[in-house]
């Protein structure tokens, strides 16, 4: 269901829940969120209501839903993420603020968090290690372990600089929630909103908020290890620098350098071997190719965000457009492969004339073989990055370029992501 343009005039806070057989917490809640919105509404002079999201109950949460003065819009996808995009599409405010229908969030503190909304800011992230969890409303693991690991993570890969970012409590504006254009249909929804709102360089900002023990009798829907899994998933694939090219330029560093030490030892005796030994310089060999792979993946991963919109390219790459591409790299392929060829043809040269005598040092053999293997993986390349870039033989043009570039300007906010 989609709100109409007069509807979407009439409402300027829409509190969703994502609900999945929560009817023994839903009165509490969305009483909660009522009174949210009535303070909103006599402090600030905003509208609101209150949206559930179900995602297929069977316990009569519709009609608890309803009875107490929210409105249900039905989401057929199943999934966390899946249930909030479609409330949020269903829903009719301009701020949309998300919240687990659960008991564990009280609903006022979302007063909070509209409130950075108006004062600037795009989206606004709850922090319950500023707030207060209270005994027994977080598992351990949880609390020590897996919220500081990926939340950690997420800073270092995407530079967001919150400090907790798995709060399920959070607001954003609706312009905001078009711009990310998320897509993820499970628990990593959460994780998508931060990154891609730290990728666009959208206006964050943190609020306190509490945690208390949920109100359910039964286990939830959250599985720790599961979940988290797809948490991590989808830092590394959304993170192609950490995930593809550090690695890449770690192996690279780390084969060229073997590598330097068998040429050196190569110039004062023709016949020697490198100081690591055959063994080493192949190995070298291998991890170069898995190097170039990496890279491959990096350069695939990061264009295909471009595309998307949620990755800016840099300066640099803009210069290069015009340049690199399908055809640039099947050239470049095609010429590192014919050296690697000609360099093969060169030890062929030498066994011979050497009556076929085993050659003791390895490296130009190897050299040669990575070359064709890099040349043969360049040109593969050039079609995958055709590929995931949209069938184009253009990897990057100007108009991704402006996609790229398009966020919110940053504009004075107040906020609490400096000190997080």
């Amino acid at each position: 269901m989609t709100p109409t343009s007069a509807e979407t005039s009439r409402i300027d806070v829409s509190i969703v829940m994502p609900c999945l057989d929560e009817a023994q917490c839903l009165p509490v809640c969305i009483a909660a969120a009522r009174e949210a919105l009535a303070v909103l509404h006599a402090e600030d002079g905003l509208t609101g209501e209150v949206v559930i999201a179900d995602n297929g109950s069977t316990d009569g949460s519709q009609l608890v839903a309803r009875a107490h003065g929210a409105r249900v819009v039905d989401v057929a996808a199943r999934g966390y993420g899946a249930a909030l995009i479609g409330g949020f599409r269903g829903a009719s405010g301009r701020f949309l603020v998300m919240g687990d229908a659960d008991g564990s969030y009280d609903f006022r503190e979302a007063v909070g968090l509209v409130r950075r909304l108006v004062a600037g800011a795009d989206l606004c992230m709850g922090n319950r290690f500023a707030g207060g969890i209270a005994p027994g409303a977080m598992p351990w693991k949880n609390r020590w372990i897996g919220n500081p690991v990926l939340t950690g993570i997420l800073n270092l890969f995407f530079r967001s600089g919150i400090g907790d970012a798995h709060c399920g409590l959070r607001a954003l504006t609706r312009d905001c929630f078009e711009r990310l254009a998320l897509t993820g249909s499970g628990m990593e929804f959460a994780s998508e909103m931060v990154i891609k709102a730290a990728l666009k360089h959208e206006r964050i900002a943190e609020e306190p908020v509490t945690l208390a023990p949920d109100l359910r009798d039964r286990a939830p829907h959250l599985r720790p290890w599961r979940d988290g899994w797809r948490h991590l998933r989808y830092l590394v694939m959304l993170s192609p620098a950490w995930a593809f090219a550090v690695p890449a330029a770690v192996l690279a560093l780390l084969s060229l350098s073997i590598w330097a030490a068998a040429a050196l030892a190569t110039l004062t005796d023709t016949r020697a071997q490198s100081p690591f030994g055959n063994h080493w310089v192949i190995l070298a060999g291998a991890l170069l190719g898995l190097a170039h792979v990496s890279g491959l993946l990096a350069a695939s991963t990061h264009l295909y965000g471009c595309r998307q919109g949620y990755r800016r390219p840099a300066r640099w790459e803009r210069r290069f457009a015009a340049v690199v591409s399908l055809e640039t790299m099947l050239i470049a392929g095609a010429v590192t492969a014919a050296a690697g060829l000609a360099v093969l043809v060169g030890v062929l040269g030498h066994w011979s004339q050497h009556d076929y005598a085993a050659i003791p040092n390895v490296l130009p053999a190897v050299i040669g073989t990575t070359l064709l293997v890099v040349g043969g993986q360049t040109i593969l390349g050039g079609f995958l990055l055709a590929v995931v870039t949209g069938n184009e033989a253009r990897f990057l043009d100007r108009r991704d370029a402006a996609v790229a570039i398009a966020p919110s300007t940053p504009a004075a906010v107040p906020t609490d992501r400096a000190a997080a």
